[in-house]
């Protein structure tokens, strides 16, 4: 049960897609997000990112991926490069091509690349998707790794720069759907959620992720969404509906001109949901 790795570097262009102000909105909204120029629609919150990337994406891994292991997908990590803010008004265009396939004991990791730009041709966002195959281990690997984000754990020995404490909401994996267009069912449906062996429905990691995204901007980022240069997490343990979530912000260094933090966001019993987060901020 080999996974096609004739099929990486195969490019795929997405379908145009025109961000509305509202949609934009309605997204910060499901996020909870409160950074006024995500929920006055003046710019897309950061991971908006992923929604018009989504199918793209998706269709770029089709080839790589047996059919039969699509149920064993949990969704690894996630790495987003901001070039520039995405705005409303703007058309957007999306390659993805798969690039990395890593077969490991425990199963298998699937990378995909993808590159969003303007109606100028403007790069704006580029973005490596992790998958992870459970329990899947034939084949060979080949093609490249994510960037790696790794957070040295000695740093978290010390007191956190900053600390956010936030609150998911009962109703939050129906919003999210909603605004993301992600409809898979473990987010909506409790009785197919346990099917596959989770407590219920669980949060969408993306949503959890841009929570992760307003938290380093509001707590180290001067409230300017345009200043997040980088966010990559580790996606470790999943977030229930109203759960409150605690994220750790540590510096840890710069790069090209750039303050970098390492974070982790926890549940209130202490366990690792987001691991290894990665933010880059801008002076």
């Amino acid at each position: 049960m080999g996974f096609g790795i004739e099929k990486l570097g195969e490019s795929t262009d997405g379908a145009a897609f025109k961000v509305e102000a509202d949609r934009a909105k309605a997204y910060a909204a499901a996020t909870n997000d409160p950074i006024p120029a995500d929920r006055s629609g003046e710019v897309a919150p950061p991971v908006f990112a992923i929604v018009p990337v989504w199918d793209t994406m998706i269709g770029a891994m089709a080839g790589v991926v047996p059919p039969e292991v699509v149920a064993m997908v949990v969704h690894g990590e996630q790495d987003m490069f901001f070039h520039a803010p995405i705005r409303p008004g703007m058309v957007l265009r999306t390659t993805a091509a798969p690039v990395g396939v890593h077969v490991k004991p425990n199963g298998t990791s699937v990378i995909a690349k993808t590159a969003t730009y303007d109606q100028d041709d403007t790069l704006l966002v580029e973005q490596y998707m992790t998958s992870f195959f459970r329990g899947v281990s034939d084949g060979e690997s080949a093609g490249e790794e994510a960037p790696p984000h790794k957070l040295d754990l000695a740093v978290t020995e010390r007191e956190p720069d900053a600390v956010v404490d936030q609150q998911m909401d009962a109703d939050q994996t129906f919003r999210y759907a909603e605004a993301s267009g992600d409809t898979m069912p473990m987010h909506l449906d409790e009785e197919f959620a346990k099917s596959v062996g989770l407590p219920g429905i669980i949060i969408h990691g993306l949503c959890t992720m841009a929570f992760a995204s307003w938290a380093v901007v509001t707590a180290v980022g001067g409230n300017d969404p345009a200043r997040l240069k980088r966010l990559a997490v580790r996606f470790s343990r999943p977030v229930l509906p109203g759960q409150q979530i605690t994220t750790r912000i540590w510096k840890t260094g710069t790069n090209d001109g750039n303050t970098v933090f390492g974070f982790q966001t926890t549940n209130p019993d202490g366990d690792l949901l987001i691991k290894d987060g990665l933010a880059e901020i801008a002076p």
